[in-house]
């Protein structure tokens, strides 16, 4: 018998959020990160350094016996909500998350370890439009190498190891020096995507792909919500702060009737994606109505996420719309994450039929 999930932050989970915000807040200014964005190098390797191998969170969802914390879900969505809160460019998502879990499907201790020690950044070699579920691309299996392209790869340009799904069903791990990774330009410029070419690339075959990668993909999307949390609480209360200092007719402009009102509907529609984002990650610790959950909170997140975002871009008038404030940094990433791992119209169909609720 079920019981029902708290939702509330515990005081260790609390106490996490309070560590990460402290080290954000110190290397992770949006200035910062405007610069990065505009050069070679976006992703902030010394920033993941930090997190990773400083304060372990790289291994969070990695059992202790593997070097890991032996964490939850619940733990790693808090950091996801204040990298979001920080649009931090570093590869969490998907080495710590998305090839994590992966790796934990196909029980490789050796990667595992590496990873959780936050020395190594694990990519999945799958788009990062892929809902989970969805059919996969994959390079080809020949006399033992693996040739292909694989496209819209996020943060392989950081990456020391891809998870490359071959054609024989296998799930294989190829160096990153072994490979041809070309940019591709992208929306969202502090997760960089990538095309990575295999030209007989060897691999260690892992594990199989089908499983491992639907569960990445489904971690992956339940997550991404807290991360979505995290941009839209960021705009909404940077908004609110702007308003109450911004004055015209000698008036704060956030006491003005039609502002309320907009900045009141944001307030639930955050408050709503919250409770959403808390579920997926409790149903992915828990285990229980794990994929129900996701579906749920990635066909809700993407549409709030955006909102919040588009809403701090006009309510800051003419200053939101400079390249030196930060708030195109986040449109950016809720409009990158609303197709990441499916758009919600796919989370929409799959819950569907999930709850057997077929349209007419």
């Amino acid at each position: 018998m079920s019981t029902q999930p708290d939702l509330l932050y515990s005081e260790e989970e609390e106490a996490l959020r309070a560590a990460v915000r402290d080290l954000l807040t110190d290397h992770c200014a949006p200035a910062d990160v405007i610069v990065r964005t505009e050069s070679d190098a976006p992703h902030d390797l010394a920033l993941w350094k930090s997190l990773a191998d400083g304060m372990g969170l790289a291994g969070l969802l990695v059992p202790e016996a593997q070097g890991g914390q032996g964490a939850t879900h619940r733990e790693v969505a808090v950091v996801l909500e204040e990298l979001g809160r920080a649009v931090a460019p570093v590869p969490y998502l998907t080495s710590a998350v998305v090839a994590t879990e992966a790796l934990l499907a196909c029980e490789d201790e050796e990667l595992l370890t590496r990873l959780a020690a936050g020395r190594t950044i694990g990519a999945l070699a799958v788009g990062l439009h892929t809902a989970p579920g969805a059919a996969l691309r994959t390079v080809r299996l020949d006399n033992g190498t693996l040739h292909g392209e694989l496209t819209g790869i996020a943060d392989a340009a950081a990456a020391d190891v891809l998870l490359v799904p071959a054609d024989d069903g296998g799930l294989y791990a190829v160096a990153a020096d072994a490979v041809t990774i070309t940019p591709q330009v992208s929306l969202d410029l502090t997760r960089p995507l990538a095309t990575i070419t295999l030209d007989g690339a060897e691999g260690r075959r892992i594990g199989t792909a089908e499983p491992a990668v639907r569960r990445a993909l489904r971690a992956a999307a339940g997550l991404l919500a807290s991360e979505q949390l995290g941009v839209a609480d960021w705009a909404l209360t940077e908004t609110v702060r702007y308003l109450k200092e911004r004055k015209q007719f000698n008036r704060p402009v956030g006491g003005f009737q039609a502002i309320k009102h907009r900045l009141a509907q944001l307030w639930l529609e955050v408050v709503n994606l919250r409770a959403a984002a808390r579920a997926a990650a409790d149903a992915l610790a828990s285990g229980e109505d794990t994929d129900v959950t996701v579906a749920v909170a990635q066909a809700y997140a993407a549409s709030v996420a955006v909102h919040a975002a588009e809403e701090a871009l006009q309510l800051h008038a003419g200053i939101g719309m400079t390249w030196e404030h930060p708030i195109h940094l986040y449109l950016k990433r809720a409009k990158a994450d609303s197709i990441a791992y499916g758009t919600a119209g796919a989370h929409r169909s799959a819950l569907a039929e999930l709850v057997d609720l077929q349209a007419p």
